[in-house]
């Protein structure tokens, strides 16, 4: 390894971790207004709530690595523009080009990071993440805010329960469960005045009830109990988290490949799951976009006798981040193709870098 580029690493790779560590902490935090903060609120348990932000590191590292790089590489490459640094690679003989090899291997170990931390931790951390919702809905069903109108949950027998009121301690008042098949009228409706789920179990425990089963859509049998033991499986509700099952582009590969083709064999739309098929590819190699931008950014303010300051530095840092979410949309809902909605903002990026470079060349 050349001097000259054990010196570019050594300016670029501590920015890059602090940017790292700041865009993890900031994913924290926006999962800690939007998430956390209710579900603490609604009486969940802490250790759980932590355990919950303990699984989103994952997901934030592989979202924030080339993000961070980019900041990295915009910062570190601008000062050595305004320091006169690249001035004294010419005046030693040394094309500024130069600055292009560090900053593109660098991207590349990124980019190999990134996309191994999505295939591997991601979506163990995804599971977890889901395991550890359901954990909270057993411990303390109140933080599902069952009390409000219209709150339904369903597990995994296609059963949809529904309660009307929540009092202390996961008790129920008024609680209903309801056996449907698709397409078809209920099969089973029972009402209970009381129930709750047993601690630490995923076993619903009625009072005082009834059982109707039905038969072309009339009832068929009437029973009534004081006690019933109701097992439910998979129990998923909206826990302010995103979803009941694990984000598409939080699976691997080979599993959302899967997905993809079940959906078109059904003849539904893969918008949703195309789209985050291509942004498992195009986010960890948008780090090789950045690199390129960066140097040439800094090969042009070097030309020109500019300066980038921190403030442009976040500001070109976030125009990812707002081209990344706008076409994300727009991919997911099918108004874009997936793939462009997907590496669209790389390629805007690498055409803005090509730009960059042909003028510092006029210059």
């Amino acid at each position: 390894m050349s001097r000259i580029t054990r010196y570019i690493l050594g300016e670029v790779t501590p920015l890059l971790a602090a940017g790292l560590l700041v865009a993890v902490l900031l994913y924290l935090l926006a999962a800690l207004y939007g998430v956390l903060a209710p579900l603490l609120a609604k009486g969940a348990a802490p250790l759980l709530v932590a355990k919950l932000a303990a699984y989103s590191i994952p997901e934030g590292v592989s979202r924030g690595l080339p993000i961070a790089l980019l900041f990295a590489v915009l910062l570190a490459l601008s000062r050595l523009a305004s320091d006169a640094e690249i001035k004294s690679m010419l005046a030693a003989g040394l094309s500024p080009y130069r600055l292009m090899w560090p900053a593109l291997g660098l991207a590349a170990l990124v980019a190999v990071v990134s996309f191994a931390n999505s295939e591997t931790l991601v979506p163990r951390a995804a599971q977890k993440s889901l395991s550890t919702s359901r954990e909270i809905l057993l411990d303390n069903p109140r933080v599902l805010g069952l009390g409000q109108e219209g709150t339904v949950l369903r597990d995994a027998f296609g059963r949809a329960i529904t309660v009307d009121r929540v009092l202390p301690g996961g008790r129920f008042e008024r609680v209903s469960v309801v056996q449907t098949q698709l397409a078809s009228p209920a099969r089973e409706v029972i009402t209970a005045a009381r129930g709750e789920l047993l601690p630490g179990t995923s076993v619903l425990k009625l009072y005082d009830g009834q059982r109707v089963t039905f038969q072309n859509a009339r009832p068929s049998t009437v029973a009534t109990f004081e006690t019933a033991l109701l097992p439910v499986q998979d129990l998923q509700a909206t826990l302010d988290t995103g979803a009941g099952s694990v984000l598409p582009v939080n699976l691997p590969i080979g599993e959302l490949l899967a997905k993809v083709q079940t959906l078109r064999q059904n003849g539904s739309d893969a918008s949703f799951e195309l789209t985050a098929l291509h942004r498992k590819f195009a986010e960890p190699l948008a780090a090789l976009a950045f690199a390129f931008f960066g140097v040439a950014l800094a090969l042009y303010t070097f030309r020109t006798g500019g300066a980038l300051g921190l403030v442009w530095v976040l500001l070109l840092t976030f125009a990812y981040y707002a081209t990344w979410s706008v076409f994300r949309v727009l991919g997911e809902q099918g108004a874009l193709a997936p793939a462009l909605a997907a590496w669209a903002p790389d390629a805007l990026y690498l055409v803005a870098g090509a730009v960059l470079l042909v003028l510092a060349e006029r210059r």
